[in-house]
């Protein structure tokens, strides 16, 4: 239980001691993550998906100017195949390496444009940024990418904020 909420993690991978399911995969880029989505999402059937992907495509530099189409079929797939699932699209964290992060403010420039077009378009998505004041710093790194345990519980905060927002909105 969860604010009152009763929680079912699902997905194909399992992670921890207690094995709570997901979907994540570390090293992804977002094309990648959909080809993993398309045999997932009829499988388990979802209705919260939380998304933070495109750190990999900054890293790799694999087209970023296309990061927000990428992230744009992607989700269109989710909700094509879960029409009443709402999305928690994610900004991307901060990066110690200056041209990586250069790419990563240009991705989130386009996740938050892409954020708004959805929601204009009543779309059940709510974003949760984590490249904001309260999302994990330089010195929350571990690697200059990938959060230490303080890092991972600002970005917990940050996920609880957005799908309580969610609820509020009735999407959930």
């Amino acid at each position: 239980m969860a604010d009152g909420f009763k929680v079912d993690m699902v997905g194909s991978r399992k992670v921890g001691a207690l094995g709570s399911a997901h979907e994540g995969w570390r090293g992804f880029r977002v094309d990648q993550i959909d080809q993993k989505a398309r045999k997932s999402v009829p499988v388990h059937m979802p209705n919260v998906f939380t998304v933070n992907a495109g750190s990999n495509d900054c890293l790799q530099d694999f087209e970023v100017d296309r990061i927000g189409d990428r992230m744009d079929r992607l989700m269109d797939y989710l909700w094509a195949a879960a029409p009443r699932a709402t999305i928690i699209l994610s900004t991307l964290l901060v990066n110690a390496d200056e041209r990586t992060e250069r790419r990563i403010l240009k991705a989130n420039d386009r996740f938050q444009i892409l954020a708004q077009q959805k929601i204009s378009e009543h779309r059940r998505l709510v974003l949760a940024d984590m490249h904001g004041s309260d999302g994990p710093r330089l010195d929350e790194l571990v690697d200059g990418t990938h959060p230490n345990d303080e890092g991972y519980g600002k970005m917990a905060i940050i996920w609880h904020r957005a799908i309580r927002e969610a609820v509020q909105k009735g999407f959930i």
